[in-house]
């Protein structure tokens, strides 16, 4: 059996209970990690941390609303508290709002997407950014799609949310090039999860590949090794 990727690293992934941040935490724990596991959703996050802890994994679970941004703040505050650094951020967590003619969009919705989809991913790596460059090799993914640069009508809130978090991510990559942390955003295509069912009601789920299979990227993108940077990857 190979070695775990991921033995004694320190994971946070947003959005992990459910979907692809429950399948990522699951595998990130199965490779060594110790997983920050942070979702609205107590039951969901206790959920995952029985399979976790099944496996002979280890987590933390931290019940947090990203768009309560001062918590995120608190959070990174007690994440160098308790381990003085954090190897891995997976930036996963998203809403899709409702599907509307930009138009017609309700302006709550909206901010509520905006607030989740952008603006908790820079609170996020404003509070996170000194724990990873305390990494000896810190890892962050941020999880994109590709409505971002392909349009699909009636999507605008997530989408435009989307090409924004695109474009800020680079943009954290470029100014942290000189540094050991890697920075990378992940596009899984279309994936059997709430979101995909959500957006797409008609179809059937069942012909669309489970969180659980395309978690090898995740990993590859969060190892030591990886050298990817700055980039768009697909799963």
């Amino acid at each position: 059996m190979s070695s775990p990727r991921l033995s004694n690293r320190v994971a946070l992934i947003t959005g992990a209970s459910r979907g692809i941040g429950a399948a990522v935490a699951e595998r990130f724990a199965e490779e060594g990690a110790h997983v920050i596991l942070v979702a609205r959703t107590v039951g969901g996050l206790e959920e995952v941390d029985d399979r976790v802890k099944a496996k002979g994994g280890t987590a933390t679970l931290v019940p947090l609303d990203l768009t309560d941004f001062d918590k995120i703040d608190q959070l990174g505050q007690s994440i160098f508290d308790r381990f003085g650094r954090l190897d891995i951020v997976v930036g996963n967590a998203a809403t899709l709002g409702d599907l509307s003619p930009v138009s017609h969009f309700v302006p709550k919705t909206w901010d509520r997407v905006f607030a989740l989809n952008v603006t908790a991913n820079y609170r996020l790596i404003r509070s996170m950014d000194r724990l990873l460059r305390g990494s000896d090799a810190g890892r962050a993914v941020f999880v994109t799609s590709g409505v971002a640069r392909h349009a699909v009508a009636y999507f605008g809130a997530y989408a435009a949310s989307k090409a924004a978090l695109e474009t800020m991510v680079k943009m954290y990559a470029l100014e942290i090039a000189t540094s050991p942390a890697k920075v990378n955003l992940l596009d899984p295509g279309v994936v059997r999860t709430k979101l995909r069912a959500q957006g797409f009601p008609g179809e059937d789920p069942m012909v669309h590949p489970a969180p659980e299979e395309i978690t090898e990227r995740f990993v590859e993108l969060a190892e030591p090794a990886c050298r990817y940077h700055g980039e768009i990857l697909s799963a």
